[in-house]
């Protein structure tokens, strides 16, 4: 597959965000929910709409999310490249794709994580309320017009913080369910949490009681767009919608994934104020029990605070971006293979 410029997927969410009604002989793009906010202005979520040309309404549907954050902008390539693969080949769609680009526009107007002046996490108010304030109302509008998909594919990038790996993260309870999915997404890495530790206010924890089986995909770091991990779960997309009957295309070649439970993962804290120096450069993966990982250094003095070793054979997928750090402040995540 061919994968156009950054520049050019820019380009094409501004055309998703401010566009009201587009139609041609696949795709439509609809409006899910509208709130109006002061000053004559509103909030507008908006979906683009895929089916085959003689659908019956029988078919396999698919639905794809991302922008409830509005630090995450992976997402944003990765929506645009699936709307422009499909609409180059429409003759290769099977059933229905349903792409949400932006959950929280306000949020990604201004490039905060949340919702601006409220100062709240959309990922923490589903499934919601028809009758509550504007983010539940929200919120419960697009979790009604995602029920009856077949799959949803829950798109996040990490935060401005740390990088993640490309990976897919399971409740355990969901997990016979979603594994079969997960292992074919193109992934570096399967992490299956302990229930103990879900949040319910999650929009996959939402879909998956409501019965909509929903994965959730996280890649890369907040506001950058990695063009690597963007391609490589685009590719899974595509697996992921043969194997729903969706797409008639040339299967793509998709890795293996690593498999992990949550007591399989060691998490790496720093025990010292500072400055984080990565030892590993721009590169995760495997690692060496008592390899380095990076140092804390002190600017003040010229000295090593802490030599942050691996304490497992294993996986490195998740890696500490800003350099800035305080006691206590997660630096890594390791699978650790034993």
């Amino acid at each position: 597959m061919s994968f156009p410029t950054i520049a050019h997927c820019i380009k094409s969410y501004t055309m998703i965000r401010y566009n009201y009604l587009c139609i041609n002989e696949v795709d439509m793009i609809n409006e899910v929910v509208s709130v109006k906010m002061p000053v004559k202005e509103k909030i507008r979520i908006l979906k683009n709409h895929f089916e085959p040309e003689n659908a019956t309404g029988r078919e396999a549907r698919l639905s794809l999310v991302t922008g409830i954050h509005g630090d995450e902008l992976d997402g944003q390539y990765v929506c645009y490249e699936v709307i422009r693969q499909i609409k180059a080949h429409p003759e290769l769609l099977t059933g229905t794709v349903d792409v949400y680009p932006c959950i929280n526009p306000l949020g990604m107007d201004m490039g905060a994580r949340g919702i601006p002046m409220f100062d709240l996490d959309m990922n923490r108010v589903f499934p919601g309320d028809n009758n509550g304030a504007m983010a539940e109302y929200v919120a419960a509008e697009v979790v009604n017009d995602i029920i009856g998909s077949d799959l949803c594919i829950d798109v996040h990038s990490s935060n401005v913080y740390i990088k993640e790996a490309p990976q897919v993260r399971l409740n355990e309870d969901c997990a016979d369910k979603l594994l079969p999915y997960a292992k074919i997404m193109n992934a570096d890495f399967v992490w299956v949490y302990s229930s103990i530790t879900v949040r319910e206010a999650t929009l996959a924890y939402s879909l998956n009681k409501l019965g909509v089986p929903t994965l959730v995909t996280e890649m890369g770091v907040g506001l950058r767009i990695n063009n690597a991990y963007c391609r490589q779960l685009i590719d899974g997309i595509f697996n992921i919608m043969i194997e729903l009957g969706i797409w008639q295309g040339e299967r793509p070649a998709v890795k293996e994934p690593i498999m992990s439970t949550e007591g399989q993962v060691d998490f790496i804290h720093a025990e010292h104020a500072g400055l984080f120096v990565s030892a590993l450069g721009e590169q995760m993966g495997h690692i060496k029990k008592g390899e380095r990982i990076g140092d804390i250094i002190s600017p003040v003095d010229g000295e090593i605070l802490q030599e942050i070793i691996s304490p497992a054979d294993g996986i490195v997928f998740s890696l500490r971006e800003n350099p800035v750090i305080y006691k206590g402040t997660l630096l890594a995540r390791v699978y650790a293979v034993r």
